[in-house]
């Protein structure tokens, strides 16, 4: 099982990022709840993409943010400044044994057993265009 940074399902939108929607609907993937606030509350979301986010997190395994997860979330960013929902995201990786897909790599690297897979690296392409 693998859990998909919400960076990745943004990109995925992108026609340049297609291919990450089968790594997205994969049945071995999951995404956080703390995702779906992310994309589907941007202020600046189109009504294209709010389908196309809504498609996708109908399809995909939405892991819960619980009690746990917070109390994780605490405790890693009491130890390194980081955004809530990133620490939400790595709390959630680590406490469901995924692997984390992300292409935020850095930010996430100094913490210890989180395995960290960029399927945009993976597959060769160029660095994604920030929409």
């Amino acid at each position: 099982m693998y859990l998909i940074d919400s960076n990745l399902i943004i990109y995925s939108s992108q026609s340049k990022f297609a291919y990450l929607r089968p790594v997205i609907l994969h049945a071995e993937a999951t995404v956080s709840e703390i995702s779906r606030l992310e994309t589907l509350g941007y202020h600046k979301i189109t009504p294209k993409d709010e389908r196309y986010f809504n498609s996708l997190f109908s399809l995909t395994r939405t892991l819960e943010i619980d009690l746990f997860t917070i109390n994780k979330a605490i405790d890693l960013r009491k130890t390194r400044k980081m955004s809530v929902a990133d620490a939400i995201i790595a709390a959630t990786a680590l406490l469901n044994d995924c692997e984390l897909y992300s292409h935020n790599v850095q930010d996430f690297s100094w913490i210890e057993g989180l395995r960290i897979v960029d399927p945009i690296l993976r597959n060769g392409t160029d660095q994604p265009q920030e929409s």
